[in-house]
């Protein structure tokens, strides 16, 4: 006797393959890792490391990168790459201003005159300072810091540069004194996060003088900024 053929059982769906998280490599890059990746290279710049037209490139690089993966290659070779900076999504404790976009360096001319910059103002990453028979004054005592690097290029042509920083930021230079004095009181901060400061240049003639002034100290500057922000 034939046997009673039995209904087929619908077959269950196959469960949908597991969605992997992409690498690491492979994520969207945000605008604070553009700033952090773009920080190292303008250090680089500062310590000799890169010529200016090979951090121009790098930056502009750096700007039209997309993921995570395109910024690493810009700092592989730099010392910098393998600390905390270099890491897009890390978070850097240290309060900074309002991050404002990478832009032209601010200039400072006095010839057979006088200039200055101070008072509550935000420090862009680069200032060029040029004294001719004249003074420039940049005192960073009561400004904004808006990044972690500030380059400030002083010449001096029978004139004066006269920068001055808080107490408890890193000031550091590399200049020359032609019949002149080229004068950087070098400071480390305690805080690796603080901001630096690099005076480079050259004097003939004349001085280029840094130094901290007493009673100065950046990390009030940035509660007060914390406090008007409403943070």
């Amino acid at each position: 006797m034939d046997l009673e053929k039995q209904p087929q059982q619908p077959l269950a769906p196959a469960a949908p393959p597991p969605v992997e998280a992409p690498a690491a490599d492979g994520l969207r890059a945000s605008d604070a890792d553009r700033d952090r990746i773009a920080d190292i290279l303008r250090e680089a710049m500062a310590e000799g490391r890169l010529t200016a037209d090979e951090h121009a490139e790098r930056v502009d690089l750096v700007y039209r990168a997309k993921t995570v993966g395109e910024l690493q290659p810009l700092v592989r070779d730099l010392p910098a790459a393998s600390g905390s900076a270099a890491r897009p999504g890390a978070q850097q404790p240290y309060a900074y201003g309002p991050p404002g976009p990478e832009g032209p360096a601010e200039n400072l001319v006095a010839v057979f005159s006088g200039a200055s910059r101070k008072g509550r103002w935000r420090v862009g990453g680069r200032t060029n300072a040029f004294a001719l028979f004249g003074s420039v004054e940049i005192d960073l005592t009561e400004a904004l810091f808006g990044q972690r690097l500030t380059v400030i290029n002083a010449t001096s042509i029978f004139g004066s540069v006269d920068v001055r920083v808080p107490e408890n930021i890193s000031l550091r230079g590399n200049g020359t004194g032609v019949f002149g004095a080229f004068d950087v009181r070098t400071l480390e901060s305690a805080d690796p996060e603080a901001p630096v400061v690099v005076v480079n240049g050259y004097s003939v003639f004349g001085s280029v003088e840094a130094r901290p002034k007493r009673g100065k100290f950046v990390a009030d500057l940035q509660r007060r900024l914390r406090k008007h922000l409403g943070h």
